[in-house]
């Protein structure tokens, strides 16, 4: 059985996700200028605002690490990392090359720093180390990382080592780069690091080092947050950035340009025009509580449903919010087993009676199974209730 809960909230103009809508407006110049390939993207809706040659393959430099901070900030988010634990540094990892912090062999240092290493600096040697943390091994890392691609169905990408680092056969796409620094970015946290322009590893020893961003962005763009650059000689300058203003956040990827400053001006060309057209209208923000419900087998006095990511709409500047309105859909909630996550209805979007687009509703807390004597009491109440209501009657 069905039930519909209306929420209020109408909204004009909705933009379909994975829609460019750069291709769609004719007798507009290219945003690009410099890079091979290229790619704006809209994080809550994943809507695409223009690309470029987008599944062309392309060596991406140190924008592989965007795969490697996301493996880095699941294991933190499961609870079997922690940002305070230390680690111990192989000799392996001390022996990266490139863009580094000088780890030595067996030095200790923090997940937090090493994280912080990657994210501002570019770290190899930190990059290797947590991948050595959380796989054992590099190569079961590098695993990992095609594995994760393949679930976010990404086509173009295929990794030969965590770094970055010049490889045969390690390739990847901006429509790729964009899609894992949509899935990074579901840890936003990952941006505390990512935004840092300069800090110090090592502070107030003989071996104190200086982070500075590789990203100047951060500094000199409204609202850049992050995420990671890339330079080899064959892949040219790379860019992956992010940028935030309100609820409303971009990725922007450039592959390939020709210098630093080519790749910064294609990817503000991009950020410019994604906040001077575009505005975010978010409906709904990540476990908002929007369903509750008892269920004689939980032992929680409550269920709760709420969406697994942010309700957004992105609508084009100067429209108005009017015809839409969304709905929240629970499949029957007798079900039984339930847990942490587990789908349990939709929410809806409808312009009139057609539905436009659905989001999973899930269960947001833990559950536990109600102990014998609960459900012993429960079924007495029920008994005593539909005695009491039949003597009404």
């Amino acid at each position: 059985m069905l039930r519909k809960i209306t929420i209020l909230t109408m909204i004009l103009f909705l933009l379909f996700p994975q829609t460019n809508i750069w291709a769609n407006e004719e007798g507009s110049s290219e945003l690009v200028d410099s890079a091979k390939s290229a790619m704006l993207l809209e994080v809550d809706t994943g809507t695409i605002l223009y690309d470029k040659d987008p599944h062309k393959r392309l060596p991406p430099a140190s924008m592989t690490k965007l795969m490697s901070m996301l493996l880095i900030m699941e294991e933190i988010d499961e609870g079997t990392i922690t940002l305070d634990e230390t680690i111990q540094v192989s000799e392996y990892a001390a022996s990266m090359g490139g863009s580094q912090i000088y780890l030595e062999p067996f030095e200790e240092m923090t997940v937090e720093d090493l994280l912080k290493a990657v994210a501002v600096a570019s770290a190899n040697d930190a990059t290797v180390a947590l991948a050595e943390r959380i796989s054992v091994t590099e190569q079961a890392f590098i695993d990992r990382m095609n594995e994760r691609a393949s679930e976010l169905g990404l086509e173009n990408t295929n990794f030969v080592n965590s770094t970055g680092l010049p490889a045969e056969n390690q390739y990847s796409s901006a429509h790729d780069m964009a899609r894992i620094a949509q899935e990074l970015l579901h840890h936003e946290e990952i941006t505390d690091y990512t935004k840092i322009y300069e800090d110090y590893l090592r502070q107030d020893t003989d071996d104190e080092f200086w982070l500075v961003n590789t990203n100047r962005l951060v500094k000199f763009y409204q609202g850049v947050d992050g995420l990671k650059t890339g330079y080899t000689s064959e892949a040219k300058y790379c860019l992956t950035a992010t940028a935030k203003r309100g609820d409303m956040r971009v990725v922007s990827v450039v592959m390939g340009a020709e210098t630093p400053q080519k790749r910064n001006a294609d990817i503000t060309s991009m950020l410019d025009y994604a906040y001077g057209h575009y505005e975010l209208h978010q409906l709904h923000a990540k476990d908002d509580e929007l369903y509750h419900w008892q269920h004689i087998k939980a032992d929680n006095d409550y269920l709760v449903a709420a969406p697994k990511q942010n309700i957004s709409m992105l609508l084009e500047k100067g429209e108005n919010i009017s015809d839409y309105r969304t709905e929240v859909s629970v499949d029957s909630s007798d079900e039984w087993p339930l847990a942490k996550g587990d789908e349990v209805g939709k929410i809806e979007i409808y312009k009139e009676e057609q539905l436009v687009k659905d989001y999973p509703l899930t269960i947001k807390e833990e559950i536990k199974d109600a102990s014998v004597w609960t459900l012993w009491k429960r079924m007495m109440n029920q008994l005593h209730h539909r005695d009491v209501m039949s003597n009404l009657n």
